[in-house]
């Protein structure tokens, strides 16, 4: 099974192929957490703000989130060996560019770059996986795809906190740079044209729309941890994102060819999966910015050392995704699923009640859990999602997957950022307090930051139920025979 065959009827190494695959998308994701410890340091060195440092993640992410929906067009429209060989050089170019940057604006530039290759790479390794095994190995496929996704932004954080105390924060591009020369150098030879394209054109206004519409929701969401939910800046955002999202799906539904093909929507297995990947997603991200804020708060961890209480889960669901994926294959999806979920709510109840003097090992045993229950479901239910879709809108599946993640990320840790704070800030002591009663001030200072991160893990175990609640109405496999053919299931 290692040779196959491309869309030149060329054989190809299909194994090298997918290693190539493997590394390079794992260091265009992983740069999607890597400055998370590096903030203080690059705000030192360019005397910069935090509001203004964040656009560092902020923007990366926006530039992502606007191309996953692109990536769709890209890989029907161009060829893959080519795609995916100027995605690696457009990511190679930003990670030269942030190395070297002089100062702040140079720096921003070089990860706006970085992000348009990041967006492409992301559902360009789900798509060529899904393509290049038959619906029965696909769950393995994805299986060894969720490494990627999964693992390499849970490791970004403790990484960057060891690279930014022993060496300085450039080298966290640094140590990029040489590892994407050498997968640049082996696509040219490994890499094959393996997805079917046409020379159908790009709708320029679907892309403005897309654009903008996406870009603001994001935008917007990313905005509440700093400026609150009644932000005039988030509301405006929002309100923009939210008219030209519906203008944009509006449009694909209303052409022949549509630049995004939303009618993947039609499909139900597909459409509990993508819910079911969101939610998990809400669950996941979010709690990944709330733990480690504890550790640091309350208890006073160092960065790298919150980080490195992270790096267990993480490599647990690196461990776990390929073993899930091939159970799907052999077990089916639906009771994975069921059981990632329940892991996932189990493992987030406790949080609620966490304390200052909770034991770090028992946070490293619940996160763990938690990752582990993700690993469970979150590639099987994906994988049954793209098995119901027909071979010529998985490429449109993915992206609309992805583009539904990103927002779903964006939601939940905009959510549970917002609940802490409020919450937090609802119960400080007043400061008059702390000049006549100082000990007793530090106490309920503590216990109002603890309540606030309560409310947090009460609205991320009401997600953990939610996604559990979707798993039951999954189904075990799923067929694109199940797809409806009759205004748009056909191959246009």
């Amino acid at each position: 099974m290692n040779k196959a065959v491309d869309m030149n009827g060329k054989h190809y190494s299909r194994t090298m192929m997918i290693i190539i695959l493997l590394v390079g998308t794992f260091c265009t994701v992983l740069n999607q957490t890597i400055l998370a410890t590096a903030f203080p340091t690059i705000m030192n060195a360019f005397n910069i703000s935090t509001a203004t440092v964040q656009w560092l993640t902020t923007g990366f992410m926006l530039v992502n989130g606007i191309m996953i929906p692109v990536s769709a067009w890209l890989s029907t429209r161009f060829n893959t060996k080519w795609l995916y060989i100027s995605a690696m050089a457009i990511f190679f170019i930003g990670t030269v560019v942030a190395y070297i940057a002089p100062n702040f604006s140079v720096l921003l530039t070089g990860r706006l770059i970085q992000g348009v290759g990041v967006g492409i790479t992301q559902p360009l390794l789900q798509t060529i996986m899904l393509s290049i095994f038959p619906p029965e190995r696909r769950g393995t496929a994805m299986g060894v795809a969720g490494i990627v996704i999964g693992l390499a932004p849970a490791i970004g954080p403790t990484l960057s906190g060891w690279v930014i105390d022993n060496f300085s924060w450039r080298d966290l591009f640094g140590m990029i740079i040489p590892i994407m020369a050498l997968v640049l150098v082996a696509s040219f030879i490994w890499m094959h044209p393996v997805l079917p394209t046409n020379k159908k054109g790009i709708d320029v206004l679907s892309v403005i729309l897309s654009t903008i519409g996406f870009g603001s929701v994001l935008y917007g969401f990313s905005s509440v941890g700093n400026d609150g939910w009644g932000s005039a800046t988030v509301i405006g955002f929002l309100i923009v994102g939210v008219i030209f999202v519906a203008l944009f799906v509006w449009r694909q539904l209303k052409m022949k060819h549509p630049f995004l093909e939303m009618r993947v929507y039609r499909s139900i297995p597909f459409t509990i999966s993508a819910i079911l990947s969101s939610v998990s997603m809400m669950a996941m991200v979010g709690v990944e910015m709330v733990i480690p804020l504890y550790l640091q708060i309350v208890k006073g961890m160092s960065a790298f050392d919150s980080g490195l209480t992270l790096l267990f889960g993480a490599l647990m669901m690196g461990v776990m995704s390929p073993i899930t994926g091939r159970a799907v294959d052999r077990f089916g999806a639906k009771r994975l699923s069921i059981m990632g979920m329940l892991l996932l709510t189990l493992g987030s109840i406790p949080f609620i009640f966490i304390t200052k003097d909770t034991p770090t090992a028992y946070i490293v045993v619940l996160y763990a859990v938690r990752m582990f229950g993700i690993a469970m479901a979150m590639m099987p239910s994906t994988t049954v999602g793209m098995n119901a879709l027909p071979v010529n809108l998985i490429g449109h599946g993915t992206a609309v997957n992805n583009t539904q993640r990103q927002i779903a990320s964006s939601v939940g840790t905009a959510v549970l950022i917002s609940i802490l704070t409020n919450v937090t800030n609802n119960n400080m002591p007043g400061k008059s307090l702390l000049k006549t009663n100082p000990l007793s001030y530090k106490d309920q200072a503590i216990n109002a930051t603890l309540s606030g991160y309560h409310a947090a893990f009460i609205i991320a175990t009401i997600f953990c139920v939610l996604a559990l609640i979707t798993a039951f109405f999954m189904k075990n496999r799923g067929s694109a025979s199940d797809y409806p053919v009759a205004d748009g299931g056909e191959e246009k």
